[in-house]
């Protein structure tokens, strides 16, 4: 039985070699929890399309597991891609943003978004929830950015899981707050007045109150005048 400490050691260096893309094609919520399966022995070495042939050939010596080629039910190695919003077509829903396991896309609702390209892992995840097919997946034609992913691959790496593990926080953080807002409102005594109409607040009432008001007003302005108290020698 593997120790907690070595365990996590193992962990971290199998999530080393994968490649970030929190992709989820390995079947797992990410690349930390598909290095949690494999130390585990849950998951195998060969279901990470984005690492490819050659990250197979990384875990099969780290772990000193025999090598086996991609499994296909998993997906296929495939060219860096980036993720490209129609921005002329694009209608603010923010589903892409929700989606994107690292933050790459930005923009507010109703708005235009936008990729930034400089952090977008290809991980495709921002495609189906799309309700316009706005967003399609371009190989990356620039022979700097490329040269840029390669050279630079494991400070990418790095600040791809970063940018992942700081949503994550940030998303259970805001569970968590509604959570509390919740408790907080279910658990504070209720006012059973507080609903309940009143005559200066209720529309309807102010309305007939209005409407009596004008009738009195034209039935005093249409009534004759009284007629003058007679001196009383006169009445006599």
């Amino acid at each position: 039985m593997t120790h907690e400490p070595d365990r996590i050691a193992l962990v971290s260096r199998i999530d080393a070699v994968l490649p970030q893309t929190q992709c989820t094609k390995c079947g797992y919520d990410g690349c930390k929890p598909y290095a949690n399966a494999i130390a585990d022995g849950a998951a195998d070495i060969n279901q990470c399309p984005p690492g490819g042939d050659a990250g197979i050939h990384k875990l099969s010596q780290l772990l000193g597991r025999p090598y086996k080629p991609l499994n296909p039910r998993n997906g296929v190695e495939k060219p860096l891609t980036l993720a490209v919003i129609d921005e002329a077509v694009c209608i603010g829903c923010t589903l892409c943003i929700k989606a994107c396991p690292v933050d790459a896309i930005i923009g507010a609702a109703k708005q235009m978004h936008t990729v930034i390209a400089a952090q977008c892992t290809g991980c495709e995840l921002c495609v189906a929830p799309c309700p316009v097919d706005c967003i399609s997946m371009e190989p990356v034609q620039d022979p700097q950015e490329l040269r840029h992913r390669h050279d630079e691959k494991h400070a990418f790496s790095d600040a791809s899981r970063a940018r992942f593990e700081f949503r994550n926080m940030r998303l259970e953080r805001d569970k968590q707050e509604k959570a509390e807002r919740l408790a907080t409102r279910d658990s504070a005594p209720r006012d059973t007045t507080a609903n309940l109409p009143t005559e200066s607040t209720d529309p309807k009432k102010a309305l007939i109150a209005a409407a009596m008001a004008r009738a009195k007003a034209q039935r005093e302005a249409s009534a004759p005048p009284p007629e003058p108290i007679k001196d009383r020698k006169d009445m006599q």
